[in-house]
Formats: C-alpha cells, structure tokens, sequence
C-alpha cells in the first residue's frame, strides 16, 4: 500500500493515489496540476521514509479538481454581566486535489 503525509498550508494531510482531499485554498486554477512540495513520510510497498524535516527524491503530484466556498462557520463572542455579545460568520475558501501518483525519483533503499 502507498501513502505519504503531506504539509499543506500548514496543515497535514494523509495521501493515498486516487484520493481526493479537501484543503485550504491554493493558488493554482482548476486544472491545473499541483505538485506536493513538503513530503513528510512516505510508505512504498515494504519501505517507509520518514524525512528530517521532509523526504527528497519523491515526487507526489495531483490535480486541482475545484475551488469553492465551504459551509458557513459562525463564531461567537460573550462577556456575561454586561450583556456583550457579537456574532459572526465566514466561509473559508476551499479547493480539491485528487492525488494522482507517489513516484520515487531515486532508488529507495
């Protein structure tokens, strides 16, 4: 089985070829291929790499299949005793990345 963790926009994201993950938005358009830069770890078949910080010589790459708004995330504000309250909401800019293959660049050993 292959799978990489992957740091996307500060998050990390377990990544399997064929998977589609839904991250914070990147600035690439839709269509266009997208390249895993920060490569964590990586599992190929009997080896795993596990990278200080990240692993050279992977190349993991995808495709943005969309960028959308998400659902609404409403956040509030409360003091007690002094009748303060604020809400609000905002919906944060996602895109969608199938992951198309885990290749290795040099021999792993």
């Amino acid at each position: 089985m292959k799978y990489a963790i992957a740091d996307i926009g500060g998050k990390q994201y377990i990544l399997n070829p064929g998977k589609i993950v839904t991250v914070d938005k990147v600035p690439q358009k839709e269509g266009e291929k997208y390249n895993f830069e920060k490569i964590l770890l990586v599992r190929m078949d009997d080896s795993l790499l596990i990278g200080s910080p990240i692993v050279t010589g992977i190349k993991l790459s995808g495709k943005i299949i969309r960028q959308y708004k998400g659902d609404k995330i409403q956040v509030m504000k409360f003091k007690s005793k002094v009748h303060y309250r604020r809400k609000i909401g905002f919906r944060p800019y996602l895109t969608d990345i199938e992951v198309n293959d885990i290749k290795a660049v040099k021999k792993i050993s």
